[in-house]
């Protein structure tokens, strides 16, 4: 099986869950840590146009809800949305994880199930 790429931040209770969840299952892992590593344009780029840019973008966050109304209304494209997370990768869900078949943003366990199904031989 290959190594899958988790992006996000090591302290985040998404990025901690999904990490448990693969080392219980002895999937291989390795992290980037897009707080101290930086995040490129071009993959921010990718995500959003596999699975959304409203799906990348986190609205959840503290530091969406401290964002100035006028800065949280501008956001209706993809590309104001993926300029914002450059600025502010807090802003990115957490975590994102490329299998290199699929892209999952969050923790979701139901999808990890389907996409890390085991093969019967």
């Amino acid at each position: 099986m290959q190594k899958v790429q988790l992006y996000g931040l090591p302290y985040c209770d998404g990025t901690k869950a999904v990490i448990s969840w693969l080392d219980a299952r002895g999937i291989q892992w390795s992290l980037h840590n897009y707080k101290t590593a930086g995040i490129s344009q071009q993959k921010l780029a990718e995500w959003c146009q596999a699975l959304g840019w409203q799906k990348i973008l986190n609205k959840r966050s503290t530091t969406w809800r401290s964002l100035t109304p006028a800065q949280q209304n501008s956001t209706t494209t993809q590309a104001a949305a993926i300029n914002l997370m450059l600025q502010n990768t807090s802003l990115i869900k957490r975590p994102v994880l490329e299998t290199g078949k699929n892209i999952l943003a969050g923790f979701d366990e139901k999808e990890l199930n389907r996409i890390f199904k085991p093969s019967i031989n």
